[in-house]
This record gives C-alpha cells, structure tokens and sequence, in this order.
C-alpha cells in the first residue's frame, strides 16, 4: 500500500474516532440547550469549557508533538515513552495539588463557582494522564483500539449526561441526592468518563520506569514552542468567549456567548475534518522525513486536504440548515448562524494550516511555529477587543477566521525558505477560491431568496454541488483516484 493510501487509510479510521465521538458530543450541544435553565446557564458552560481548552494544553506542554519526534529517532525511542510519562504524571499530580489547595482563588479569577472547579480539575488532570497513552497507540499505529476507546467515552459522558440532566431528575426519592444546579451534573457527567477512560488506557505506566534527564530536556525544549503554539491556538478557539463575557454589557454577556458557543458548534463538520487529518497526519510527518520522496509527498497531502475540504466545506454549507435543527434546542439560538460560513472557512484554513506546519516539525524549528500562532492569537485578541464592543459576536467570527487565514499565508511564505516542498499553489487556490465563493453566494445570496429550508434552495444548492465536484474531479482525477483505488 503507498504511503499516501496507507496515511488516508488511517487519517479515515482516527476520523471515526474524531467523528462520532464528537457528533455524540454535538448532540450534548442540543441537550444542554433543551435541559439547562436558561440560555445564561449554556453560556456559563461555554465559558468554563473555554478554560479547559486553556489549561489543557498548558498541563501537557507540547509533550504529545515531542513523543511522536523522538519516538521515530532511533537514538531516543526506547525511553521515550516512560521518560514522557514520568513528566505528565508529575506535573499533573502537582498541578492537581495546587489546584485543589487554591481553588477559592481559581474561582475568584474566573468567576466561575468553585463547585464547578472541582469536577473540571479532575477532568482535566485525567485528560491529560492519557495524552501519552493515545499518542503511543497513534505511534503504533493502533488506530482500531484508538478509535473504540475515544468512542466508548464519548457514549459513557453523553449516557450519564441524559441520566443526570433528564431521567434521574424525575424520579422521586433519587432527585434529592442529586445536586440542584444542572450546570455541576454537566460536569459530573464528563469527569466519570475521563476516570475510567484513564484506567483503560493505563496499561503504558507500566512499562519499565526510567527517567532520562537528557531527554527530557531535549522534548521540553523542543516542545516549548509547541506549548506556545498550542496556547495561541487556543486563545483562537476560546478566548473569543471569554472576552466576550468580560467587553459585553454584564446583563446580554452570557446570553451573547450562548448564541456564539452555539452556532460555533454548527462548524463540527469542519473541525472534524481538520481535526482528524491532524491525528491521521502528525505521526506520518515524522516517519516518512526520511523518505527520498518526502517533499513530493507532502505537496500531494496539501493538495488532497484542499481538494477534500473545499468540497466538504460547500456541501456543509448547503446542509447547515439541517445541522441546527439537530444541533440546538430552541430558535433563540439561530439569530447567529450568520456566523456561521466565515467559522466553516475558518477551519478549512486551519487544516490547511496544519498541512503546512510540516516544514518547521521535521526540521526541529517549532520555535517557528510558536511565532506564526502567536501572530494569529494576537490578531484574534486586537479584533475582538477593537470590534465586540461595535458588532458583537460578529467581531469574535471574523477574527477566528483572520487568524487562521494569517497563519495559513505566513507559514506558507516563510517555509519556502526552509524546506522545498512542491506545492500546486495555482490549482489549491482555485479551489479554494470556487468554494468560498460558492459558499457565500449559496449562504448570503440564494438562501435569503428562496428561502431557508425551501425545496428550490436545496435544488440550486445540489446543482452547485455538482458542479464543484464536476470541475474538481475533472481536474484532479489522478489524484482522486489514487485514493480511491484499492491498492
């Protein structure tokens, strides 16, 4: 099987494993805006998962990207794995310590209820026990097991979520053991899967314990960098919310963010395509850097990702409408979905982005990669803070897809300079160009005309999509057939 075969192969297999574990936690979005009190109660979850996202990746500190480098050099792997867990464990347990000692504080500063905290530090602190764990089974190669366990959590958290949120709730005499607010039982509902997801996967804290203090110097200065990167990407993704809770007037804040953290989540088709491709890709970078063909090969992943997403970007477009139906509880919600098309652009240049990031992680120069996500992260937080107060949400969209459009442009420009990759710039901008503009005239244009949900738009919408595929597939068919073919 060709290299290019076997990393779709896997990248279809780790996006099952993205892909319904987080439709499952999609549809937690409709629970949560059917059974939580009000649309104030959905914007504090919103926020606080907003934090999550922040210290999850501090906790784990570019460990993950630094394993699959060093696991793939001859000269490290056999103390990779147990040197890289020794560090998470440690830190997490420390972390966890003074979490817990500190916890007023921490509530104090974020203005989120310490009840809250405590189940959102467990989750986070057995979230991050098993980054390790995950990435030695991608290292591995063990895409199956991946896939079933990331999956077996999903349903156990959104299982207990609609026992905790709607059946127990009913039943007398059960109720009262329960805790009033709903808000905890959503985050009681997702620390006990990140318990036992973590005793599933334990297995490799096992393994014969060594700590080599060399290397572990060598993956922290390595994955420093990463850490910056992995911070800025996430100011991308959530500090939006935040600043939005802390610019907007105190009285419409929280129900601004519910509306945004809403139809954000409409993006899901989006981000698990990129998201996916990263899992499938990542660990692919590093074991073919030293293939005589490597460049040609990722050109061709470049080009294949754009090919793939500039036609899913357009058919979710088309079916967005359908999405928030399944999605959100409740038209107060959808007064947003404006937003929509720019966050579904946003995250196809991330994943393009992602394709990209290849010339600075096989060369050991992540410092690189922190620049160009720091750039983005600040751009995010200057649109926000200069355009929230004057369009709201709007402001928080356009500057999620600025950044990733800024970072997509910058890493492409800056790794000419470091790595000759062949990449088909004229064909990947035409596609992109064609669906962007097919998207925005479907969204912005034919959707107000004929009218959203009606049988003629999805008429023209199906034409359009057509085609796009037609004048794609025309142009590509090498290439799509190499993916398509069996062997």
């Amino acid at each position: 099987m060709s290299s290019l075969k076997s990393l779709f192969k896997h990248t279809f297999v780790y996006g099952l494993a993205t892909v319904l574990p987080r439709v499952l936690t999609a549809l937690l979005t409709r629970l949560y805006t059917g059974y939580l009190p009000d649309k104030e109660a959905f914007g504090e979850v919103t926020i606080v998962f907003s934090y999550v996202m922040i210290l999850n990746v501090l906790l784990t500190y570019g460990m993950e990207t630094a394993f699959f480098r060093f696991f793939n050099d001859d000269k490290h792997s056999a103390k990779t794995l147990s040197t890289s867990l020794t560090a998470l464990l440690v830190s997490t347990v420390a972390f966890t310590i003074i979490a817990f000692l500190g916890i007023d504080t921490l509530s104090q500063i974020s203005d989120v209820p310490a009840t809250y905290w405590r189940w959102v530090i467990l989750i986070i602190a057995f979230d991050t026990l098993t980054v390790i764990p995950f990435a030695y089974m991608r290292a591995q190669k063990k895409s199956g097991t991946y896939a079933f366990i990331k999956l077996l959590n999903v349903v156990i958290s959104t299982g207990l979520s609609v026992i905790l949120l709607v059946w127990l709730p009913g039943l007398d005499g059960v109720s009262s053991w329960l805790p009033s607010d709903k808000i905890e039982l959503v985050f009681i509902a997702l620390c006990l899967p990140s318990v036992l997801t973590f005793l599933i996967v334990i297995k490799p804290y096992f393994v014969k314990w060594s700590f080599d203090v060399n290397l572990w110097k060598k993956m922290v200065t390595y994955g420093t960098p990463v850490l910056l990167a992995g911070l800025a990407f996430t100011i991308n993704e959530s500090f939006d919310k935040i600043l939005l809770e802390k610019i907007l007037p105190e009285d419409i804040a929280k129900g601004e963010v519910a509306i945004y953290g809403a139809c954000y989540k409409l993006s899901i088709g989006m981000t698990l395509f990129a998201t996916a491709f990263r899992i499938g890709i990542e660990p692919f970078f590093f074991s073919e850097a030293k293939n005589e063909n490597a460049q040609v090969m990722y050109a061709q992943i470049t080009k294949a990702f754009v090919v793939l997403g500039s036609i899913a970007l357009f058919a979710y477009v088309v079916l967005v409408d359908v999405v928030k139906v399944i999605l959100l509880d409740g038209e107060e919600y959808w007064e947003g979905m404006y937003i929509v098309p720019l966050i579904l652009v946003a995250y196809l240049f991330f994943g393009i982005y992602q394709t990209l990031s290849v010339w600075y992680k096989v060369t050991d120069k992540t410092r690189y990669g922190a620049y160009i996500s720091v750039g983005g992260a600040i751009l995010t937080i200057v649109l926000n803070v200069t355009l929230i107060p004057r369009i709201g949400y709007l402001a928080s969209a356009i500057a999620t897809c600025s950044a990733y459009g800024l970072m997509m442009v910058v890493s492409y420009l800056m790794g000419r300079k470091h790595l000759a990759v062949p990449y088909d710039v004229k064909n990947i901008l035409l596609y992109l160009v064609m669906s962007i503009t097919f998207s925005c005239v479907f969204f912005y244009g034919f959707r107000d005309y004929f009218g959203v949900g009606s049988l003629p738009l999805y008429l023209v919408g199906v034409g359009m999509i057509v085609v796009l595929i037609g004048f794609i597939s025309f142009r590509e068919k090498e290439l799509l057939l190499r993916l398509l073919k069996r062997k």
